[in-house]
């Protein structure tokens, strides 16, 4: 019986490749250094997949950034504007110029070449991996897109599991899908017409894993869960009867996942290939229509352990859906794995001491899922694996029986919410009178999206009184201190509505999560959701109430300290919902429901509390959109209802703002407007307000603030450059809608560059003022 993942978490299980990574961007550590950690993780993750007893370990899984960023470089596509010689590999330091822009002080780099305008070079557009929360960066592709091998990632880790005595089999994004998920750089441009030209190098890097010793290879071609156009399916008939032929003596598993095949199975089982991977997780409904139609004398992966969350699979149903499969194959040709790629859990369970050891057992991480597949597999050989499924089965019954999931009182109050919770008071364009003579804020009035930088003194301060070191009194007054600074920063920098800058918090949603009943929370549950981006999301089991005001005070001592608006902030359902670990016991519609009946009370209580505006962030509400537009209906109407439930209990004076980011937001445009938010911030920058025309094509009828600041790459934008953004935006959407505005919270940034970007946003929308 073969077991095999589709890949492992990078990052490591304390983190390291994200110290490692920044240690090397601020000049701390070499190169060299750095691919020595590396070197190490891979060893590690290699070690632990040999240890549970997986067959085949995945390499090339691994990357210092994302995959599609590797797979970029992989075929040589650099845009021009990183200056790269196109001679031999692509380097680490233009690498991480694509993911993080060129900075200012780079401009007379030791390449030779002038990087462009002074404030430097703006990095890729990042987008979300498929309805995931981990993002990619965006390829750049157009007529004048030349390929080539530039990059020997995959056999370099190749050889280095081999010299380990490992069976591993490389993970490459398939071209299709990377062609897919590119941007087109010329208007019109069919990004499948450079295919003839993109697949000599997939055919070159075939031959050289095979020369390698390679037996598998891994093809990744997620789009085969959306939606395909005919030109998707032209490419993959295309892609495959070449790929198939570039190297006999290797095999191609061709893997999908994230969704059913639904009407792609055909097309999918049709390619000429060695070896299918199916998501059975998602798509388990169709597992036995696919295994009877997979080809004589090919092999099918069934991903029956969800890559995705974080509960203890259910191992009875998953074995018979195994013991179909293998009825229909033979077990020589069923291949056990999880879902998907491993990237999106946890590392181990192992480092984890504090957490409730009822849940604990409820719960699996990458490497408990490793150890989960392996008894499927043990199963399925007829090994004796009595003993540990009734110890899955005993752990199941303990969860489904456990009081600490249901609350009747929660239950009572969301079967009692009716149609008029789900609206405001009065009409969008009666709130924007009322709020422009309440607030009495200039044209292009200026803001931000909440947070402020989260600087290794606040870390070190919330770190402390965590552990006791810091008492409650000192730890608040440090907490007030800040806020005081911050506010006073922002009235000297003329922000019109200031915020408080959230160094209370760790996270956005972990911060909620644990003022509200229901939640759980690791100590080292971290996923990689960008770069050296980790994310701890909190684990919501039950059902959810809030305890008490969990903004309220904060918010009331910064609006305290100014005349200015202040703005409060909170996560949104959706997002609370989407960027937690969620329950699987009920619908997520219903656990999104408890959270909006919490936050709506939040909300109620910061406007009694004074507060003028309120934002309620909802970056997630694209990534949670179905993969299959069918189902994109039914998903929009309730995750918009429990927005506009959230927000639908103040007065027609108080501006409800909220947030999105990193997402394709023009094909959802209607289901935006029925937000009915007073205001909404966007990411645009990275797209050079390309996301604007949808909105002026729709004719989108509330205020908006479109982001001119990239807070993702450490460069400083110029006045110039946000002035630019703000006319551009100012073509399409009326002046008195318009706001200014970075493009997401500034947690990540240094308080050097904050405030000079800042700066050269509010000398921006002043000099706009002038102008109109």
């Amino acid at each position: 019986m073969t077991t095999h993942i589709l890949g492992y978490p990078r990052i490591g299980e304390k983190r390291e490749l994200k110290t490692a990574s920044e240690a090397f961007w601020k000049g701390k550590i070499s190169e060299a250094e750095l691919q020595q950690t590396a070197e190490r993780l891979r060893a590690a993750h290699w070690h632990a997949q040999k240890q549970a007893g997986i067959d085949y370990v995945a390499c090339n899984d691994f990357s210092f950034y994302d995959q599609v960023l590797d797979t970029l470089c992989l075929v040589g596509a650099v845009p021009a504007r990183f200056h790269w010689e196109g001679k031999g590999d692509v380097d680490l330091t233009t690498y991480f110029r694509m993911a993080r822009g060129i900075l200012a002080a780079e401009k007379a780099c030791d390449c030779g070449h002038d990087h462009g305008p002074s404030e430097g070079v703006p990095a890729l557009e990042m987008t979300k991996w498929f309805d995931t929360n981990y993002h990619y960066l965006v390829p750049e592709l157009g007529p004048d897109t030349a390929f080539r091998l530039a990059s020997r990632k995959p056999f370099n880790e190749f050889a280095e599991a081999k010299a380990l005595g490992l069976r591993a089999k490389p993970v490459i994004l398939g071209p299709v899908t990377f062609l897919s998920l590119a941007k087109a750089t010329a208007p019109g441009f069919d990004r499948f017409s450079l295919l003839e030209k993109i697949l000599p190098v997939y055919e070159e890097t075939l031959r050289k894993l095979s020369a390698a010793g390679a037996e598998w290879v891994q093809l990744d071609e997620p789009v085969f869960a959306l939606d395909l156009s005919a030109a998707q399916r032209a490419a993959l008939e295309k892609a495959y009867a070449r790929l198939a032929a570039a190297a006999p003596g290797l095999k191609i598993l061709l893997a999908t996942y994230f969704g059913p095949l639904q009407d792609n199975r055909d097309l999918f089982l049709s390619l000429p290939v060695a070896g299918y991977h199916i998501d059975a997780v998602r798509g388990a409904e169709e597992a036995a229509a696919v295994a009877g139609r997979v080809p004589e004398g090919k092999v099918l992966s069934v991903g029956v352990i969800d890559g995705r969350n974080i509960w203890k699979a259910d191992l009875v149903p998953a074995l018979a859906l195994l013991n179909g499969v293998a009825e229909r194959l033979g077990t020589e040709r069923l291949w056990v794995a999880p879902s998907c790629s491993l990237l999106h859990a946890p590392v181990s369970l192992r480092a984890e001491q504090k957490i409730d050891p009822e849940l604990k057992g409820w719960l699996a991480f990458a490497e408990e899922k490793l150890a989960e597949v392996r008894l499927l597999a043990d199963a399925l050989a007829g090994k004796d694996v009595s003993a540990p499924l009734r110890e899955n089965a005993a752990a199941l019954e303990a969860r489904r029986q456990s009081p600490k999931i249901h609350r009747a009182d929660v239950a009572a109050r969301a079967a009692a919410v009716t149609p008029q919770d789900f609206s405001r008071q009065s009409p969008f364009p009666q709130r924007q009178a009322r709020q422009h003579e309440h607030l009495k804020l200039p044209a292009f009035p200026t803001t931000t999206i909440g947070s402020f930088p989260q600087t290794a003194e606040v870390r070190a301060a919330r770190a402390k009184w965590k552990k006791g070191e810091l008492s409650n009194e000192a730890y608040e007054k440090f907490l007030k201190d800040e806020i005081a600074k911050t506010v006073r920063l922002q009235e000297e920098l003329d922000i019109d509505m200031p915020v408080h800058g959230e160094f209370e918090r760790n996270d956005m949603v972990e911060y909620f999560g644990e003022q509200l009943e229901g939640y759980a929370f690791t100590e080292n549950g971290w996923v990689q959701s960008y770069g050296s981006r980790c994310v701890k999301p909190p684990i919501l089991f039950g059902d959810v109430a809030r305890r008490a005001p969990m903004t309220v005070s904060w918010s009331q001592y910064a609006q305290s300290l100014t005349k200015r608006p202040m703005k409060g902030m909170l996560t949104g359902p959706i997002t609370m919902l989407q960027w937690s670990f969620v329950r699987d016991d009920q619908p997520r519609r219903l656990s999104a429901t408890h959270l909006a009946l919490a936050l709506r009370d939040e909300v109620c209580d910061l406007e009694k509390a004074g507060l003028a505006a309120i934002q309620i962030d909802e970056p997630a509400l694209r990534e949670g959109l179905p993969l299959r537009r069918g189902e994109w209906e039914e998903y929009l109407g309730w995750a918009v209802d429990l927005f506009r439930l959230s927000a639908g209990g103040v007065k027609d004076e108080t501006q409800i703002h909220t947030h999105m980011c990193y997402g394709e937001f023009n094909d959802i445009l209607p289901s935006i407007a029925r937000l009915d938010a007073d205001v909404i911030s966007i990411e645009a920058s990275r797209s050079g307000m390309e996301l604007l025309r949808g909105f002026a094509d729709f004719k989108y009828p509330n205020e908006i603030g479109p982001g001119v600041w990239d807070i993702h790459s450490p460069r400083v934008p110029s006045q110039k450059e946000m002035e630019d953004l703000l006319r551009k935006a100012l073509a399409v959407i009326p002046r008195r809608n318009l706001w200014a505005n970075p493009d997401c919270g500034l947690k990540t940034r240094g308080w050097e560059e904050v405030v000079a970007s800042l700066r050269n946003l509010v000398a921006a929308a002043k000099a706009l003022r002038e102008e109109n």
